[in-house]
C-alpha cells in the first residue's frame, strides 16, 4: 500500500529535497492513514504551479456523491529550500488536512489546530517562528 503512495512523489523527482522530505512524511503515515488515502480516487499530491504575472493552474478531482471535500495536497515548490523542520511540518499538516477533510479532530474542533495536532501525532511539530 505504501508504494502506492510513493507514486506521488514521482512528479517532485525534479525537486530532490522536497521529493525526499514528502518520501519521509508519507513513511511515517500510520497504516490506516495510508489505507484511507490509497482507497480514496479523489486524493492526490501536487506541486503548485504558480507562475508570476501568469497565475496558476490546477486540476483535482472533484468531489465524490460520498463526500463533501476533494483531497488534493497542494505543495509548493519553496518547501524545497526551506528550511527541514518548517518543510517537513508544511507537509504533515497538509496531509492532516486532507485525512480530515478539513475537520476537526478527537476534541480538536478548529481545522487548523487538528492538523497541527495530527502532525504532531506523526511526529512533525509546529516549528517554533524564526525571526530574520
Amino acid at each position: 500500500m505504501r508504494s502506492v503512495l510513493q507514486n506521488h512523489v514521482a512528479s517532485f523527482e525534479h525537486l530532490p529535497r522536497l521529493s525526499a522530505r514528502l518520501s519521509l512524511v508519507l513513511r511515517a503515515l500510520p497504516e490506516e492513514i495510508v489505507e484511507d488515502f490509497v482507497a480514496d480516487s479523489t486524493f492526490q499530491i501536487t506541486l503548485e504551479n504558480y507562475r508570476p504575472g501568469k497565475g496558476s493552474q490546477l486540476f483535482m478531482s472533484l468531489p465524490t456523491h460520498r463526500e463533501h471535500v476533494s483531497r488534493c495536497v497542494v505543495l509548493r515548490s519553496k518547501l524545497d529550500q526551506a528550511p527541514e523542520d518548517f518543510a517537513l511540518y508544511i507537509i504533515a499538516h497538509e496531509l492532516a488536512h486532507a485525512f480530515l477533510r478539513n475537520g476537526g479532530w478527537k476534541d480538536i474542533e478548529d481545522a487548523e489546530h487538528a492538523a497541527d495536532a495530527l502532525a504532531l501525532s506523526w511526529g512533525f511539530p509546529k516549528p517554533k517562528l524564526r525571526w530574520f
